[in-house]
């Protein structure tokens, strides 16, 4: 009987073994399915439609269009100016041309050696002529000649007694020029101040006019 008890005890020992070893295994297993599993379905579980879409758009870069597939821009429109009549404007320091048919330039320079007589004066016990310098201007339709336009104020010329002086209308009654004295121009200076009648002259070496002529104007 005790050899009989003691083979049963160890059976049941045997058994205890062996369903302790099937428990281990099954737990071993069941970890490592689980395990298993949980790997599957990160590595290998395809993601649902939203998810990769998601992924996708969170990890590709988005593409910056470049400057050839950009849509150019149209440049804005520039307003077009409209033709004009061209300037007829004479540059700084050119001397604007006569008007055509006619040879008048009204910026002819101060005549160097003309003057328009006024006055006569003895003062300084010499003799002077009162008179004031200019230049040419334009005739006017009708008119013989063109006048002599002064400027600045009114200036002496001492004359010498001895002066040649040549003389036409109205100074003397001759349309053609005809010698004169000095005390002869003098004398109509007098009777007819402020006439403005034109003379070319001449300066001698002190300065002082040694002939004159005058230029007929009508």
């Amino acid at each position: 009987m005790r050899a009989h008890g003691t083979v049963v005890r160890d059976e049941r020992r045997t058994r205890t073994q062996a369903a302790l070893a099937a428990l281990a295994l099954c737990a071993t297993l069941a970890l490592t399915a689980c395990n298993g599993d949980d790997e599957t379905g990160a590595a290998g579980t395809p993601a649902s439609p939203v998810t990769s879409a998601a992924a996708t758009v969170t990890s590709t870069p988005t593409a910056s269009p470049s400057p050839s597939s950009a849509p150019s821009k149209k440049p804005a429109p520039t307003a077009t100016a409209t033709p004009t009549a061209t300037a007829t404007g004479t540059p700084a320091g050119t001397k604007k041309p006569p008007a055509p048919g006619s040879p008048c330039d009204h910026k002819m320079p101060i005549s160097p050696d003309e003057v328009a007589v006024y006055r006569y004066t003895p003062e300084g016990g010499v003799h002077s002529l009162i008179v004031k310098h200019g230049n040419w201007g334009c005739a006017a339709p009708g008119m013989d000649a063109a006048p002599f336009d002064t400027v600045g104020k009114e200036t002496y010329l001492n004359i010498a007694e001895d002066a040649k002086i040549t003389a036409v209308t109205p100074v003397i009654a001759s349309p053609v020029s005809k010698p004169i004295t000095l005390q002869q121009l003098i004398d109509w200076l007098i009777a007819h101040p402020n006439q403005g009648r034109v003379f070319r002259y001449h300066l001698n070496g002190a300065g002082v006019i040694d002939w004159m002529d005058q230029q007929y104007t009508s």
